[in-house]
């Protein structure tokens, strides 16, 4: 299932005039820009806040007005969102819910907040093995518990197989984790298809940093256990702020940690932002600037948003950058990536800037 808000629907054009920064901006695989719409809710609330008129309950809403939409752009229940604001949180839960040996798969060279927190827990027996995202799904053996990748791969945006590596872990009864977040805003994202997934939104979704997002199925959730309860965990979080008796939500909201207000605030127009727009259009859009951006450098396109290649020592992130353009260095490659502010100027600026 996948479910996107097109009644009233945004074009490319029109997303794109909400980015002042765009022209020259290759970096939204590091950090995405605001939106004019974004600046403004964030400015109207920091009045809001000065003036002594920010309230808790006000926050709330904002949260669970964000937490729907995100539920709805990624195709899952809103039962089914827990809220936090950093990846890593989660994929901890995730890792200390292991049973002691439990073999976890992982991709070699995934970002590190996918495979810290499972080797984090190797002094209880954790196993993590690592293969090519390219064999990812024939390294699915029985044994194998947790199936942990991004769906794009942050150092070179590569893009995992869902289907083939799905098939392969219900075939040998593990479960899935999917980290979406270099993937959700410019391509369109199905979190049901995962046992769980977690995304942070201030890449690709041009959220404020400190958005971040959980979503898990029903059976995999009973074999979880909320390590960081808080207050806003709880089936009623403002009557869960004072012990004694406490009862957790029995939703994915078990899962939440406390929102960084302020950050929402700003999350919530980006959000819904995204869920107006075609996210196929999106994708079409990034994979086009892309793929002429490799055919330009003499490589192969790939049909991704992110480009990567090598530069050991710099240079060509070098020349983009003195270029006046943002681009980005990671695994020993220069790294650039398009998203919907860009445009055939950007794909010429930084071929004529590389000496192409």
């Amino acid at each position: 299932m996948h479910s996107t808000t097109l009644d009233n629907p945004t074009t490319l054009a029109e997303a794109s005039a909400l980015f002042r920064g765009g022209r020259g901006y290759l970096g939204a695989c590091t950090m995405g820009l605001p939106s004019s719409d974004t600046i403004a809710a964030t400015l109207i609330d920091a009045e809001r806040w000065a003036r002594g008129e920010a309230t808790v309950g006000g926050y709330a809403e904002t949260v669970e007005r964000v937490r729907a939409g995100y539920a709805g752009l990624v195709g899952v229940g809103v039962d089914r969102v827990a809220i936090g604001a950093q990846a890593s949180v989660f994929t901890g839960m995730v890792a200390a819910g292991l049973p002691d040996g439990a073999e976890v798969l992982c991709v070699d060279g995934d970002f590190s907040s996918m495979v810290f927190p499972f080797l984090g827990q190797e002094h209880r027996g954790v196993r993590v093995r690592h293969v090519p995202l390219a064999e990812l799904a024939e390294s699915v053996r029985p044994g194998t518990a947790l199936v942990v990748f991004s769906l794009v791969q942050s150092a070179s945006g590569a893009i995992a197989d869902v289907a083939a590596i799905a098939a392969a872990a219900r075939r040998h009864g593990a479960r899935t984790l999917c980290d979406t977040t270099q993937a959700a805003g410019w391509m369109p994202v199905d979190a049901a298809a995962f046992d769980a997934t977690i995304c942070h939104s201030y890449k690709w979704l041009c959220a404020p940093r400190g958005v971040a997002f959980f979503t898990v199925s029903a059976a995999f959730q009973g074999e979880l256990r909320p390590l960081h309860t808080g207050w806003y965990a709880g089936e009623d979080p403002l009557a869960a702020c004072y012990g004694p008796t406490m009862e957790l939500a029995a939703s994915a909201r078990r899962f939440d940690a406390s929102p960084a207000w302020q950050a929402w605030v700003g999350a919530e127009p980006a959000i819904e932002l995204f869920r107006r727009l075609d996210l196929a259009a999106v994708r079409d859009h990034a994979v086009g600037l892309a793929d002429a951006f490799c055919t330009g450098l003499g490589i192969e396109p790939r049909g991704q948003a992110i480009v990567a290649w090598p530069d050991a020592d710099g240079a060509a992130l070098g020349a983009l950058t003195a270029a006046g353009i943002t681009a980005s260095g990671r695994a020993g490659c220069a790294r650039v990536a398009f998203h919907l502010w860009n445009d055939g100027d950007d794909v010429a600026d930084a071929l004529r800037a590389l000496g192409r």
